[in-house]
């Protein structure tokens, strides 16, 4: 696993981590059942706080990309199933408050196309 860590960026460190490792995961760089470096471990060789590493493991698990497995260590989780019912909730979500608002299905997907290119920079 290879991790760039870029302090002049504006994102904070510890979404650095979460970003990098949710990617690699995502692209199969890191496959299901790798296990990753301890929090500390991992904080040490990127030069950061173990609280910041912590953070972004904390983060990693609630999107579903990892799993921490008691003393046996923190896994790379199976491909995504619980972010993508995640994701579908919170589409569903999304649609429902469009609907709500009064917004049609065209004015709704734009907001979202808007969002997702000041998200990911497209």
């Amino acid at each position: 696993m290879t991790l760039q860590i870029h302090i002049d960026d504006s994102a904070a460190p510890y979404e650095q981590v979460r970003a990098q490792i949710s990617e690699q995961a995502r692209a199969g760089v890191l496959p299901v059942g790798y296990r990753l470096p301890t929090v500390r471990g991992l904080a040490e060789s990127l030069g950061l706080a173990a609280n910041t590493v912590a953070k972004a493991y904390r983060a990693l698990e609630s999107d579903g990309v990892i799993e921490t497995r008691g003393r046996n260590g923190t896994f790379v989780a199976a491909a995504g199933s619980a972010a993508e019912r995640e994701l579908a909730t919170a589409a569903q979500a999304y649609v429902e408050r469009a609907r709500r608002l009064g917004s049609d299905e065209d004015t709704a997907l734009a907001a979202v196309r808007d969002a997702l290119r000041a998200a990911y920079g497209g």
